[in-house]
């Protein structure tokens, strides 16, 4: 914490009164909302002379060692059960469909390297990709269609989303694992090539220089993926 921030954060704990009030107010509209909410949202229903990022320090200091914890998903705030407790909440209930291997392999690569069109998918996992791949994540919402690439044909570019941040509790996208971290879980063989790097990961959704908006109608731009998808009629597998 910067001494600035610190002495911001003392001038408002010194009206007590008003700050208690503002954590309460904080602490009501986290635990009601449906959905995180930002910073702003919040600012906008605390007193005006109490800085929303000090409540926010508060209550995640006073949640720190509860069974429910105040944390950052996406750039916004939510309660969260802690994690040591989350067992205790697991549906016992079996999903009807979890993502195949070759939809979490594809989901990967969309968060790594976006934003990318299907070939490019196609071109760094070195497999066709099934057409109900694409579907089954944009169905799930953890990825988008951003945009269409500049290059003949002008294939749709894929990014993820908000909802794929929440799910697996990232504050913002780079935050996922690099190269050691791969490594020391497991995912990746020691024996890489020399010069082997994982990129870092954006989703800023400012487009980029080699895409164009999408002016289409969205049901439009999903059939024509659908049509340009190898067909294979062993399911949600790959072509090898």
């Amino acid at each position: 914490m910067s001494r600035a921030f610190a002495a911001e954060r003392q001038r408002s704990i010194s009206e007590p009164k008003a700050f208690l009030e503002a954590c309460r107010v904080a602490e009501a509209l986290l635990f009601a909302a449906a959905e995180p909410l930002d910073a702003d949202t919040l600012a906008s229903r605390l007193p005006r002379d109490v800085p929303v990022a000090d409540v926010l320090v508060q209550l995640r200091e006073d949640y720190a060692d509860r069974g429910v914890q105040l944390v950052e998903v996406a750039g916004r705030w939510t309660f969260r059960t802690a994690e040591d407790l989350s067992y205790l909440l697991a549906r016992e209930a079996q999903e009807t469909r979890k993502l195949s291997r070759a939809a979490l392999e594809t989901l990967a690569v969309v968060a790594y390297h976006q934003p990318v069109t299907r070939a490019e998918i196609e071109d760094i996992r070195g497999v066709s990709a099934h057409r109900g791949t694409l579907d089954a994540l944009l169905e799930t919402g953890w990825i988008r269609l951003r945009g269409r690439r500049r290059t003949p044909g002008r294939p749709v570019t894929y990014g993820t989303t908000e909802a794929f941040l929440s799910h697996f509790g990232l504050s913002a996208v780079d935050d996922l694992p690099g190269v050691d971290e791969l490594k020391g879980a497991g995912f990746l063989d020691g024996r890489l090539p020399a010069g082997f790097t994982v990129p870092v990961p954006s989703d800023d959704p400012t487009l980029r220089s080699d895409e164009d908006p999408l002016d289409e109608d969205l049901f439009t731009l999903i059939a024509e993926e659908k049509a340009s998808a190898v067909e294979d009629p062993l399911g949600d597998e790959d072509e090898r």
